[in-house]
């Protein structure tokens, strides 16, 4: 009985500790976009960012919270809010995902995990990973303000939205 309890808790630690990053600087990256430009975080400083994260190009629930983040973009535009998608896709994977879709902000290439990691959105079991839907709001300082932990594609951009505006 010890044991199944101990191989529950090292099973499920991470989730009860995972970091919690509003009102902390957010963490730094540099990753290629949709173009092949390295964004950085410092590339936004001085405005809003949205940066979520999303599991895979090209699939149902991450196409419709792309297109709504698209729908919405000149809005976001309006309230000096960047918006930026990452995944663990690549550079070619990405650029056919906002050719296909119309995606006019970048979508930032993270295939060695290192965004997913230091904002702690990297899921997955053994050798199949994927970043969790995961959003994140930065302050034009440079300081996370709101993460959206459980995020419903469908009404995620409206929601982000209003509450910027709020903000």
């Amino acid at each position: 009985m010890r044991f199944l309890f101990a191989a529950a808790v090292l099973l499920f630690s991470p989730l009860m500790f995972a970091a919690n990053l509003v009102g902390v600087a957010a963490p730094e990256f540099s990753l290629p976009d949709q173009s092949n430009e390295v964004r950085t975080l410092n590339d936004f400083k001085g405005k809003w960012l949205v940066l979520y994260f999303y599991p895979k190009d090209n699939t149902p629930g991450c196409t419709t919270e792309a297109k709504n983040f698209s729908r919405d973009y000149d809005k976001f535009k309006a309230l000096n809010a960047e918006i930026v998608g990452v995944s663990l896709d690549d550079v070619e994977s990405h650029q056919d995902f906002a050719k296909t879709i119309g995606i006019p902000f970048p979508l930032l290439a993270d295939t060695e995990e290192k965004a997913a990691k230091a904002y702690d959105v990297l899921g997955g079991m053994g050798p199949i990973k994927y970043t969790k839907r995961q959003t994140f709001v930065i302050n034009p300082e440079g300081f996370v303000v709101k993460h959206y932990e459980s995020v419903n594609a469908d009404e995620h951009s409206a929601q982000v939205l209003t509450d910027l505006q709020a903000m």
